[in-house]
């Protein structure tokens, strides 16, 4: 069997079986890599040379019995605004063409120590926010389930690379959605962790009190594989939380039994097109979709309440003024001095940062609070929250403007605003593209996330639907 087809936690099992060799699971990805990346586009850098030495040490280490967990050995991708000593870092953009930072990402740190290996750097929107731009140094990712349509942003390579079976898993970062919406376009598994979860240091920054750094996988048990090794405090992250760490493989099952789910149903039923327009409303197969994968989790044995918050635009102004004002403060030395350095849909989507006044950021932080002491009512006597994701598949990727990200209704931004850890599951399919919704939970409870996540996917039979990119090379069936 082509050993790319397992998940990152099958693979893991079979090399700590002494079934699967690490080398051949590396030279495989690598293979895959070579012979159909030139269509998607998802990595901007591989790594063959050093992915290689990586597996034989990690081949070394595991028949001396020194196993580093049920991850050593497996390969992974980083969205290339993950810095890495000695190696290639852009953030996608010509302002770091040359640039080699001479320090890793904590996250990174800590996935390497649990064993994995890098397989290379992935595609990423402009510092996490200007794509998909044609006239930037590196071509944007394409869907794998269907290249001319777009696979969202901004994680887009690491998302396209996963889906496509070019990597076991990979990191991504979520500052309005860029964890989800890929996830959510390419059917997988994304989690965005609650803020001060994972470590963000080494992270190119988009907004400080909006980033998350985060796992897209193809399974809920790959996603709390990952989130095991890279839930930890660290001192040198300013917004890090020092909270306890469960056992997240050991919180999912089949059933959710005594689980009361709240149903946030008027994001998509009302809000989408009373704030953003008739064009944000959601596609008639998706609102079916969504009702039948709540319908999946009643039959479960979840207990289903709808409940209300505020208006989705309440939730998409603040979180954008913040992000707006916080990313421009970052950038706007360079925006002065070299903006010619900066692509099309990075300047224009940064610079409105430049017209917020002082009194905007203010009123949008002053809102952000209200939004969190609402939301923690709202899970109050609840264990989670199922909302929408994108409300329709994904559309071609020529058709994404300048604006795409201001002029519709964004369904992530509740979660990256008041900083609850939220996931993406597929529930659907819509044109032969994905379809999903998102599964949100209380601050550092990603156990109870994961857990309905888990009990839902294996109900479903989405989880074995794959892209056909993702078949077998031949010879390797």
């Amino acid at each position: 069997m082509d050993p790319t087809q397992l998940s990152a936690a099958e693979a893991g099992r079979a090399i700590a079986g002494g079934s699967l060799s690490p080398v051949a699971l590396t030279e495989a990805y690598l293979d895959r890599i070579a012979a159909l990346d030139g269509e998607l586009h998802s990595y901007v850098l591989v790594l063959r040379d050093e992915a290689l030495n990586a597996a034989q040490r990690a081949e070394r280490e595991i028949r001396d019995g020194r196993v580093r967990g049920p991850l050593h050995g497996v390969p992974i991708g980083l969205k290339d605004i993950y810095k890495t000593r000695g190696i290639r870092t852009t953030a996608g953009s010509r302002v770091y063409l040359d640039h080699v930072p001479d320090e890793d990402a904590e996250s990174w740190v800590r996935l390497r120590e649990a064993g994995m290996i890098l397989l290379g750097k992935q595609e990423t929107h402009e510092f996490a926010i200007g794509g998909p731009d044609f006239t930037l140094p590196f071509p944007p990712a394409r869907n794998p389930w269907n290249p001319a349509h777009y696979p969202a942003g901004s994680s887009s390579g690491t998302a396209a690379a996963v889906g496509a079976h070019l990597c076991a898993a990979g990191m991504g970062s979520d500052t309005g959605g860029s964890i989800r919406g890929p996830a959510a376009f390419c059917g997988l598994i994304g989690l965005k962790p609650t803020y001060g979860r994972v470590s963000r240091r080494g992270v190119f920054p988009l907004s400080y009190t909006l980033d998350h750094c985060g796992p897209l996988t193809r399974t809920v048990e790959d996603c709390a594989l990952m989130l095991q090794a890279l839930a930890a405090y660290d001192p040198l992250d300013p917004a890090s939380a020092d909270m306890p760490v469960p056992d997240y493989r050991a919180a999912l099952a089949s059933r959710l039994d005594g689980m009361t789910i709240g149903v946030i149903r008027h994001l998509h039923e009302r809000d989408a097109v009373a704030g953003f327009g008739p064009e944000s409303a959601p596609s008639p197969t998706y609102v079916e979709t969504f009702d039948a994968a709540c319908r999946t989790l009643e039959t479960l044995g979840a207990r289903l309440v709808d409940i209300r918050v505020s208006p989705l635009l309440d939730f998409a102004d603040a979180n954008r003024v913040i992000m707006m004002a916080e990313a421009y403060a970052l950038h706007e030395s360079d925006f002065r001095e070299r903006p010619e350095l900066f692509g099309r849909h990075m300047f224009a989507r940064i610079g409105l940062g430049a017209f917020l006044s002082a009194a905007d950021y203010i009123e949008a932080v002053r809102t952000r609070r209200e939004l969190c002491r609402e939301m923690a009512e709202a899970l109050a006597g609840i264990d989670a929250i199922v909302s929408a994701n994108t409300t329709g598949p994904a559309p071609r990727i020529d058709a994404v403007g300048t604006y795409a990200t201001f002029d519709r209704a964004s369904y992530t931004a509740p979660y990256n605003i008041t900083g609850l850890p939220a996931m993406s599951v597929p529930i659907g399919f819509e044109n032969g593209l994905p379809l999903a919704f998102q599964i949100a939970g209380k601050p550092f409870d990603e156990a109870a996330v994961l857990r309905a996540g888990y009990a839902f996917e294996q109900e479903s039979d989405f989880r074995l639907s794959r892209p056909p990119i993702s078949a077998p090379l031949p010879g390797r069936s």
